[in-house]
């Protein structure tokens, strides 16, 4: 039987109650572009399935992947690469038993931040 004197307060912590952390935005980052991953590789697919198929299909799929908005979603891809890559290695280092401590942690989150934007410069750069 419920409490009737519980008053207003929720049943259970939830996430109106909790102030963001950074761990945990990058925990939830790492899913989505993992997401976000697919969406990219499913893209390059149907290039590839496009130009098996005939050039005046391949002419109309490649111009949408190489268009600004096919252009912006390829950077997206690859800077998901990056990130979704450096979460699973902070992953590793944390099954190690590694860098479990709120600061060092908040660190490897930042690192993850950073470090995706900067091989992703370099990655553009390189290409």
């Amino acid at each position: 039987m419920a409490d009737v004197n519980r008053g207003n307060r929720p049943l259970s912590p939830h996430l109106t109650i909790y102030r963001p952390q950074l761990n945990s935005i990058t925990s939830i980052l790492v899913r989505i572009s993992g997401n976000a991953l697919l969406v990219g590789a499913l893209l390059i697919v149907w290039w590839l399935l496009a130009a098996a198929t005939g050039e005046s299909y391949f002419t109309t799929v490649d111009g949408l992947i190489t268009s600004i908005l096919g252009d912006l979603v390829m950077l997206g891809s690859v800077w998901a690469l990056w990130y979704h890559a450096l979460g699973g290695l902070r992953h590793l280092i944390w099954d190690q038993g590694y860098g479990l401590e709120v600061d060092t942690a908040d660190k490897m989150g930042w690192g993850m931040i950073i470090g995706s934007v900067a091989f992703t410069f370099l990655t553009i750069i390189a290409i």
